[in-house]
């Protein structure tokens, strides 16, 4: 009867000893196939800049529009994006304004509205579209602007400026703090980009060129990739 119930705690010795090698085994390959389960989707906020009755910088010699432009280049960047299996939120997809009709202050409605869209995308970065102007017909030259204390938008900025230095004629070597709303309404790491002068009449109507558009906004998206990747 002895020998019997010796052989019956053996077995539970047994049992419990294979269940507290088998349990942590059983864990850890959760753990891994969660660890090496496919991320959600990235997702990028493109952001056309100006719309409806604002229409930003006007061409020098012709009568294009900052907001037109800003709508094509942002286009483009999406396409972009979407093939290589990003997900776009954009704040505009036509040439009407954001801003409440009703606002009194329709610029201020204009960014309320662009932020809460920002907020409510869940978005990964935020990439702003611009056209740059200034007095001197000589200012050219794609800049990227971040937000002042930021350090994501910071590495973006620079990832961005990097690539379109290194194969777009006279963008800037490094990118630049920029006091501007849409960078400084939120957390997300986010850059603005003056994609060229539309006071310098060379650069301007390159701006409006196709091939030159798709170009600029390739090697955009190269140096938001080498980000991404990065991170």
């Amino acid at each position: 009867m002895k020998n019997i119930f010796l052989m019956i705690k053996k077995k539970w010795v047994l049992f419990f000893v294979v269940i507290a090698m088998v349990v942590p085994l059983v864990a850890g390959v959760f753990v891994a196939s969660r660890a090496s389960a496919p991320k959600s989707t990235p997702v990028i906020v493109i952001d056309a800049g100006h719309g409806g009755k604002d229409g930003g910088a006007v061409g020098r010699t012709t009568d294009v529009t900052e907001s037109s432009l800003n709508l094509e280049y942002a286009k483009t960047l999406k396409n972009i994006c979407e093939e290589f299996g990003y997900k776009v939120v954009m704040t505009r997809s036509d040439m009407g304004g954001l801003y409440s009709p009703f606002a009194q202050n329709k610029k201020r409605s204009e960014m309320e509205k662009r932020e809460q869209i920002i907020q409510g995308s869940n978005a990964d970065l935020v990439v702003s579209m611009h056209m740059n102007s200034f007095s001197s017909s000589e200012a050219r030259g794609a800049q990227v602007y971040y937000a002042e204390g930021s350090q994501a938008g910071e590495e973006l900025a620079s990832s961005v400026q990097t690539s379109l230095n290194a194969s777009v004629d006279y963008a800037k070597k490094t990118s630049k703090v920029g006091d501007f709303y849409v960078l400084n309404c939120t957390q997300t790491p986010s850059i603005l980009v003056e994609c060229g002068f539309l006071s310098n009449p060379e650069e301007e109507l390159l701006l409006q060129q196709e091939e030159y558009r798709n170009d600029f906004c390739y090697h955009l998206f190269c140096g938001i990739l080498k980000y991404m990747n990065f991170n």
